[in-house]
């Protein structure tokens, strides 16, 4: 008989789903008893199904065609589950190799037990609170809506949301258990019925773990065993999409198990917290993004208005004031085309640089210079436009710096500092991390790798100023019981654990037993694969070092330059529609195509046959398109590589001028085969 089945479901995480499915496959064998695990895909455009079906044979796959959401696609996999015990699991997770044991032995010791949770930790080895949570009572949801569950989370009256108060070194019974991780037992199951598919993300767990009480089965939290769960891969907790999805659900979960009367109150409460949580993540999200812009338009009309009181002052001909059209229309105008340029040249991405502020703001000095000569009555002073625009680059540089230092502590505006950076692992591992961080253009600097085995340094080698990561480290640090003492001797910003070499229950162990100070941060490379796995923080999705982050196409400023190349030619395209359209050998496509890619939804040329970013947009045409033949997958995936790494927005319109009548075909990566 099967003891335990493990259901995952995956939605392009194509690189996280790969690690996961490691560490199960490990701790299904450590578990001793037979285990089956399904993986259901809800129609991934990352390969994650190629993938499963390379790397993981023994995994039971089913793919969906489309997106029916989280409770659907689970339930899929449970109607044909056989374990004794079910367990669903999260993409984003890696469990312990002694995982599947502890927790199906607590469980046999526990029979009255219809549900168990763990536990999670996030990608920095900090404990997640919604390890243990519960119910989300009227009383307690408004605590939470109102933020007092975050302002007092160890209070028994506003803590319950997360339940703060119980030690989270000890088991308890609690009411909810995450869907992250949730190991369910099969007779429970069968009593209290599947997840309930009104929800499309979020709030099921909860539902199930309420039905599963009043079918008088008990929940545990059992932190005899740990797992990471990188959070945020499926949806941004700060996104306005997050806050919609996840109080919608604590409103059906309200009508369906709380009297009318509570249920209408929580609903009214819950829909006035996803206006106002909506409107306050829309806010922020806004703020983050304009803070920087406003501040330099401040510095910059600042600084125009002393220029223009010092002009007025001393070299105005004839004497006088400007007209007070100057400073109310003239000047936000000209800062508007100055930041404008800037941002268009590259001056905001990430790093900043100098050049690129440098020609925006002449470009855009010149723009307005020129303009003006066709306005008589908005022409005032061309050296008050020059000296303007001095202004405004010394203002942008100075806040860039200013800035940039109180984040580098250094004032090489545009090189921050390289990240620091030791391996974990044997020396083989190492030598392809290094390949690896070489590949995907990582700026950081490898010190060296700290062994695991016999071949462990007694003395740390220092480490070698500029290093690069192509080269392997020579020697070993030192040995991995000396890895406190080496964080702090090597100032290192981050540590890579090689999956390989190291079990993952050993890699927990290590992430919790490490100082708070200074901070590190963790990244796994699982083993045979080509992606360094971490998270920067518990709220932020996970991340991974990978050949694409090295493509040109993924940089900052051809990003950029393509995003304002796909609203340009859509809008032209809809304008120009009316013809167009009869010419597409798919009419209606094209107008959909077009709104898409003008909304930001979709992008007129990409990868279509190479997994990418799960973040990148879908695409209409692949550079294999305009070969004017029939290809083989290598030899679009071989185009398409070329054209990522060396992308200039004129390939675009190349491949946009040679396929125009096939701008209404299907968005994204071909069906499967």
């Amino acid at each position: 008989m099967v003891k335990l089945s493990v259901v995952v479901v995956s939605y392009n995480v194509s690189y996280f789903l790969e690690q996961a499915l490691l560490s199960v496959r490990r701790a299904a064998e450590k578990l001793g008893a037979p285990v089956e695990v399904f993986v259901v895909d809800n129609n991934s455009a990352d390969h994650s199904v190629a993938m499963v079906r390379a790397r993981f044979p023994e995994v039971i796959l089913i793919e969906n065609k489309h997106n029916p959401g989280f409770a659907k696609a689970n339930n899929q996999a449970l109607r044909r589950a056989t374990g004794e015990y079910q367990l669903l699991l999260n993409p984003d997770t890696v469990v312990g190799e002694d995982t599947f044991r502890a927790c199906c032995d607590f469980m046999d010791a526990h029979p009255a037990g219809g549900g168990l949770g763990v536990h999670m930790l996030d990608g920095q080895g900090h404990f997640l609170p919604e390890s243990k949570r519960g119910l989300p009572t009227p009383a307690v949801a408004l605590c939470k809506m109102l933020g007092l569950s975050r302002l007092m989370p160890n209070s028994r009256i506003f803590g319950r949301y997360h339940l703060g108060y119980l030690d989270k070194n000890q088991t308890h019974e609690v009411d909810v258990l995450s869907g992250a991780f949730m190991l369910l037992r099969r007779t429970a199951l069968a009593q209290v019925g599947l997840l309930d598919e009104d929800y499309f993300m979020y709030g099921e767990d909860i539902d199930l773990s309420y039905r599963l009480t009043l079918g008088g089965w008990k929940n545990y939290y059992f932190p005899g065993a740990r797992i990471i769960h990188y959070k945020g891969e499926s949806t941004r907790r700060t996104s306005v999409n997050y806050v919609l999805v996840f109080y919608r659900a604590m409103v059906i979960f309200a009508r369906k198990h709380f009297a009318p009367g509570p249920a209408g109150l929580v609903s009214l409460l819950i829909n006035t917290a996803i206006w106002l949580r909506a409107g306050a993540a829309i806010f922020e999200r806004l703020a983050r993004r304009a803070a920087p812009v406003l501040l330099d338009a401040g510095l910059v009309y600042g600084g125009m208005f002393l220029l223009k009181a010092y002009w007025e002052t001393h070299n105005k001909y004839p004497p006088g004031p400007y007209p007070p059209r100057f400073l109310r229309v003239a000047v936000p105008g000209y800062i508007a085309v100055w930041l404008a340029s800037a941002y268009l040249s590259g001056g905001y991405g990430r790093p900043g640089r100098v050049g690129a502020l440098a020609r925006g703001i002449l470009v855009g000095t010149i723009l307005i210079s020129a303009v003006s000569n066709f306005l008589d009555a908005w022409r005032f002073s061309k050296a008050l436009i020059v000296l303007g625009g001095a202004w405004a680059l010394v203002a942008l540089v100075g806040r860039q710096l200013a800035t940039h230092f109180i984040k580098y502590h250094n004032l090489h505006l545009g090189e921050p500092r390289p990240k620091n950076i030791a391996i974990v692992g044997s020396a083989a591992e190492s030598q392809r991390v290094c390949q690896l961080l070489e590949a995907a253009a990582v700026p950081a600097r490898v010190v060296g790798y700290v062994a695991v085995g016999p071949q462990a340094a007694s003395v740390p080698v220092p480490p070698l100023p500029g290093r690069s990561p192509a080269h392997a480290p020579a020697e070993a640090l030192g040995e991995l019981r000396q890895l406190p003492d080496l964080v702090r001797l090597y100032a290192l910003d981050e540590l890579i654990f090689c999956g390989r070499d190291l079990p993952a229950s050993q890699i927990i162990g290590l992430m919790l037993a490490l100082p708070a100070t200074p901070p590190v941060a963790y990244k796994i490379l699982p083993e045979a694969s080509a992606y360094i796995i971490g998270s920067s923080r518990k709220d932020a999705p996970g991340n991974y070092y990978a050949l694409h982050s090295a493509l040109n196409l993924h940089q900052p400023g051809p990003a950029r330059a393509k995003r304002l190349l796909d609203v340009l030619s859509a809008a032209t395209l809809l304008l120009l529609g009316p013809l167009l359209v009869w010419f597409q050998t798919d009419q209606q496509g094209f107008v959909h195509n077009a709104v898409a890619v003008l909304l930001g939804r979709a992008t007129w040329v990409g990868l279509r046959h190479t997994p990418g970013p799960a973040q990148a947009r879908p695409a209409v045409l692949s550079p294999a398109d305009a070969a004017g033949g029939p290809l083989g997958a290598s030899a679009k995936r071989h185009l398409e590589l070329l054209y990522a790494k060396n992308y200039a927005p004129g390939q675009d319109v190349g491949i946009l001028w040679y396929c125009w009548r096939r701008l209404g075909q299907a968005v994204g990566p071909p069906a499967e085969k």
